[in-house]
């Protein structure tokens, strides 16, 4: 009887993850009738039931299963020590383990995952994403500083403002509040941003922030500087809203951010952009990208000095390794470009500043 009910349970299994490979290989299904369609409704109704607590379920979830696969991986070893494996056994945990992990992409599906075929914000805005030359990246970075410096002068006007995560958290919020009023498609219902438990990890493995898809918790690394977490609440909660995509996080966390009345929020957003398409012209101009980069203001490199000092105080042997396993976790999930997606977002923002002639 146990052995029927495995079975079936097996099937039914297969027959479903069968059902998402066909139905996300199509980006007009994936985007409009799930990323537009159900996928709003199963995003509000997972952060009305989580959000409300004060921590991050998914960051205990997140340690619980690590811990349990430490027991699991001790247990395994011990047997293996002790000669206790058999063949017989050993199928069948390795059984128990695919079936598990057939489950979980399962439910990761459903509840976000195929996001990652949608047609995205490029086809929403009308956008033409095509190849970009040189001079492209010359006009984009050259109208990043003045935005960096502008919106640094006003931050320094407006007088010292502490940001604390609560104020961050509020801030991204009305930030999609304002730029809901031009693009509705952004609306940002059932706030769910979270302090990150693993913060102190995340410094040492190169993440200041992510989304649990399991709990539609976006976690913010609130211990790294300041100046960067506004723009990190943006770009997560972008993936609460179905960007999967880490170019694509990256321009909704940018439309958002600059839609905000706080100077914080549009300094933040554009010193981050800064420097991803500041590393695009250095790889084909590094002349002008140093001639742009020397034009910062002073408070500018000042928090550029404080980022560089703090990333090499976090530095480690293993971060490499941690990088290339999600660089092959974004090359599964339609990105190609590994970790290198993040900078991909300079040719959403050349294509948007050719359309609109204005960042």
């Amino acid at each position: 009887m146990q052995n029927k009910k495995r079975w079936i349970l097996w099937i039914v299994s297969l027959t479903i993850v069968v059902f998402i490979r066909l139905f996300s290989a199509s980006s007009f299904r994936s985007e409009t009738w799930y990323a537009t369609g159900i996928y709003p409704n199963i995003a509000i109704f997972l952060r009305s039931l989580t959000g409300w607590l004060p921590f991050s379920l998914g960051d205990l979830l997140y340690g619980a299963a690590g811990a349990w696969l430490l027991y699991k991986l001790v247990r395994a070893i011990k047997a293996i020590v002790k000669k206790e494996v058999t063949v017989q056994v050993t199928l069948k945990k390795f059984s128990n383990a695919i079936l598990i992990l057939l489950l979980i992409y399962i439910v990761f599906n459903i509840f976000w995952g195929i996001n990652y075929n949608r047609r995205g914000i490029a086809s929403q805005l009308g956008l033409t994403v095509a190849k970009y030359s040189t001079e492209d990246l010359r006009d984009l970075n050259t109208a990043l500083l003045q935005k960096i410096n502008e919106s640094k002068t006003a931050t320094l006007r407006s007088g010292t403002t502490v940001l604390t995560s609560k104020t961050v958290f509020e801030g991204a919020a009305q930030a999609y509040g304002e730029v809901y009023k031009k693009y509705p498609f952004l609306q940002y219902r059932a706030k769910n941003i979270k302090i990150s438990l693993w913060g102190w990890f995340g410094n040492y493995a190169g993440f200041t922030g992510y989304y649990n898809p399991f709990t539609a918790e976006a976690q913010v690394n609130t211990t790294v500087p300041k100046f960067l977490q506004p723009y990190i609440a943006c770009h997560e909660i972008g993936h609460q809203l179905g960007y999967a995509k880490e170019n694509e996080a990256n321009f909704v966390g940018y439309l958002s951010a600059t839609a905000s009345k706080d100077s914080a929020f549009l300094y933040s957003a554009y010193l981050d952009l800064f420097l991803y398409a500041g590393r695009n012209l250095y790889n084909v101009d590094s002349a002008t990208a140093k001639s742009l980069a020397h034009q910062l203001l002073p408070g500018v490199k000042a928090d550029l000095k404080e980022l560089s000092n703090f990333n090499r105080r976090h530095q480690n042997p293993f971060e490499p390794v941690l990088r290339w396993m999600y660089g092959k976790y974004l090359q599964s999930n339609q990105q190609p470009s590994g970790v290198l997606s993040y900078d991909e977002v300079t040719g959403l923002l050349i294509a948007y500043y050719k359309k609109y002639g204005t960042l």
